[in-house]
């Protein structure tokens, strides 16, 4: 887990924050605690922060609910584990629907709730190294030349070189050698990770066309 991944939690029992933040400190997790939806609001300003958010449900001014279309308003993409209790569940499924990754019902079980906390961090984690690789192969793709993106087109829509020579006008050959210079910018090992590269940095199969 990065240092500065930080467990959030919102809850407006001073009780409930206290206890929370002696067994997530107990366990080496880095710890912010917040008496409410607006206290996190006002206080975290950066929507790219690493970590997560644990919030109770039910909380006076801004509740569960709402504080989840808050965090999505401002951009805000920490994963975020709902606390609810038995008569709330109807409750934890809509906070779910409004972006939630997981609830827990209280009372709840210690080993319980850190490995929620922790599959919580580990897909955070995850989407992070998924931004930064869509990055990385958007500054390949952005690096090619239009011939080289025409062809790059060509391959994502599964068309056979020849095809897509013909849609150039220009030689099966000629393809090859575009085909290798894509091949290569992007740092691919073969044609089905080229597709992959492609399709994850949402790369539409454009139709190739002649040159005027």
């Amino acid at each position: 887990m990065p240092s500065e991944a930080i467990v959030h939690v919102v809850d407006d029992d001073v009780a409930v924050r206290q206890s929370l933040a002696f067994l997530l400190a107990s366990e080496g997790f880095a710890v912010r605690l917040h008496e409410s939806a607006s206290a996190f609001l006002d206080s975290v300003a950066d929507a790219s922060s690493s970590g997560c958010i644990v919030s109770d449900v039910r909380m006076p001014g801004i509740d569960g609910i709402a504080f989840l279309r808050h965090l999505r308003q401002r951009g805000f993409a920490l994963p975020v584990i709902i606390i609810t209790g038995h008569a709330d569940v109807p409750l934890a499924v809509e906070a779910m629907k409004e972006g939630a990754v997981d609830f827990i019902e209280k009372p709840f079980d210690d080993d319980l709730f850190l490995k929620t906390v922790r599959a919580a961090l580990d897909r955070q984690q995850a989407s992070a190294r998924r931004d930064a690789q869509v990055l990385e192969i958007q500054a390949r793709i952005d690096a090619l030349s239009e011939r080289e993106r025409q062809v790059l087109g060509g391959l994502v829509a599964g068309k056979a070189n020849k095809v897509i020579a013909h849609d150039l006008g220009i030689s099966p050959r000629t393809v090859e050698i575009y085909r290798a210079n894509v091949m290569a910018k992007l740092q691919a090992g073969s044609l089905s990770e080229v597709v992959r590269m492609a399709l994850l940095a949402g790369l539409p199969a454009d139709e190739p066309k002649r040159a005027s």
